[in-house]
């Protein structure tokens, strides 16, 4: 076989073991090549688990001729780059905060015995798109419960904890560890793809005398290490390549929950930076509100409560003005990031338009633990904005509809994703 034909993965009959090739000089340039040619597409999802007070938010009309909300009054220079959407939610995912998990996975019953989340919606998009960035997907975080919350979850269901240290981060994508640590690191990388082999070897032989539904579960285990072994294959690829360089300087990390709105904008910094140097194309953002204490609104004031419990409001007006007061520079920070998106070219064409930024929450009005009619805005990626979608509040239409265009934007050709029904194709240029 000639380079040019030669498979990227080999397989050895009658054994079903996947065995790993190395990315070889011969096979790279045809996965670049088919790489290059297309334009890309990148897509951040943001996620406040305590959401927005949902009258400020959502406007009375629908169509294109909508009068602005109170809190889209906000995001008024960028009209025509976002879509507000009502009348979605997620089929059976309901249980007041138990839902945050399963915002981008839309897993049912995740209040019932037994209960196993699905893979999200980042990382099946990076399953589909393949290794086309250094990091596949970026999770990060903003006063981040780590153990027991995150947007990101495997195809098995395991949580992916989050990164909630923008140094950390900074130094992920952009320090170039001297040859010594590469070499340390890629030794590490081959001693952890040694053990999946042994693994592998171990597990085959005691497959033969396991009956149907053991193997069945063996076969579903050994798809998670043939995964892991795919993904420790290219990171040692990318460990040999050199990092991207920046004029930004490191940031400093930001300890104090109580700032969460600047921890909250540091992060969004981080997330555009990684989108302009393209060490990823996906990335999570989980704003954990409901871990955190009583916060700055303004530098001489801070909230009488934690947000958990201003969310829970019972129409007291003063819980309600700081929550209003809160939500309004969430907005000021989504104007902020759209705005800095706008004003970066990339083949002169704005950042903005080939980068999807969804904005939402798994609590359609946390005063009452309501699951339904979730507040969700789509900016950018080039779609048709400009337009209130009303759905019925009374009968939703499923979320992942809307994922389902996002992934089709996004280049990976799948009719369905989680509880989708169909598509969203009303916001498709």
């Amino acid at each position: 076989m000639t380079p040019s034909t030669l498979s990227r993965r080999r397989f050895i009959q009658g054994t079903g073991v996947t065995l790993a090739l190395p990315l070889l000089e011969g096979i790279h340039p045809t996965l670049a090549r088919s790489t290059e040619t297309r334009t890309p597409r990148r897509m951040l999802l943001i996620s406040n688990n305590l959401g927005v007070l949902p009258k400020q938010f959502f406007p009375e009309a629908s169509g294109r001729d909508y009068e602005l909300s109170p809190y889209l009054q906000d995001l008024d220079r960028f009209r025509r780059d976002f879509t507000v959407i009502s009348g979605l939610s997620h089929p059976d995912v309901d249980g007041g905060h138990s839902t945050e998990n399963c915002f981008l996975t839309a897993a049912r019953g995740p209040t019932k015995s037994g209960f196993r989340n699905t893979i999200s919606l980042d990382q099946f998009a990076a399953e589909r798109l393949g290794p086309v960035t250094r990091f596949p997907t970026l999770n990060l975080g903003v006063n981040i419960d780590k153990a027991n919350r995150s947007l990101s979850w495997t195809r098995d269901g395991a949580l992916l904890p989050a990164e909630d240290s923008a140094s950390a981060l900074f130094r992920k994508m952009f320090v170039q560890g001297d040859p010594s640590a590469v070499k340390r690191q890629l030794h590490k990388l081959d001693e952890r793809a040694s053990i999946l082999d042994t693994l592998l070897d171990d597990t085959l032989h005691v497959k033969r005398a396991l009956g149907h539904n053991d193997q069945s579960r063996l076969d579903q285990y050994l798809t998670s290490v043939r995964e892991i072994e795919q993904r420790l294959d290219v990171s040692r690829q990318w460990e040999l390549r050199a990092k991207p360089t920046t004029n930004q300087k490191s940031p400093e990390d930001i300890h104090d929950q109580k700032l969460f709105f600047e921890k909250f904008d540091l992060m969004l910094s981080m997330a555009r930076l990684a989108f302009e140097s393209d060490s990823t194309r996906i990335i999570t953002l989980m704003v954990d509100a409901f871990a955190t204490p009583p916060f700055t609104l303004h530098p001489d004031q801070r909230t009488t409560d934690g947000y958990h419990n201003l969310s829970h409001h019972g129409q007291s007006e003063t819980k309600v003005q700081q929550l209003m007061d809160a939500d309004h520079q969430q907005m000021a920070l989504l104007r902020k990031l759209f705005s800095q998106l706008a004003e970066t070219r990339e083949n002169e064409e704005r950042l903005l338009d080939r980068t999807m930024i969804l904005f939402g929450s798994n609590m359609g009005d946390a005063n009452t633990h309501d699951n339904t009619n979730l507040p969700i805005l789509l900016a950018g990626g080039g779609l048709q904005h400009g337009q209130h979608l009303a759905f019925r509040r009374d009968q939703n239409r499923p979320l992942c509809n809307l994922y389902v265009t996002m992934l089709q934007r996004l280049g990976i050709e799948t009719e369905s994703f989680g509880s989708s029904t169909g598509t969203l194709n009303e916001i498709n240029a």
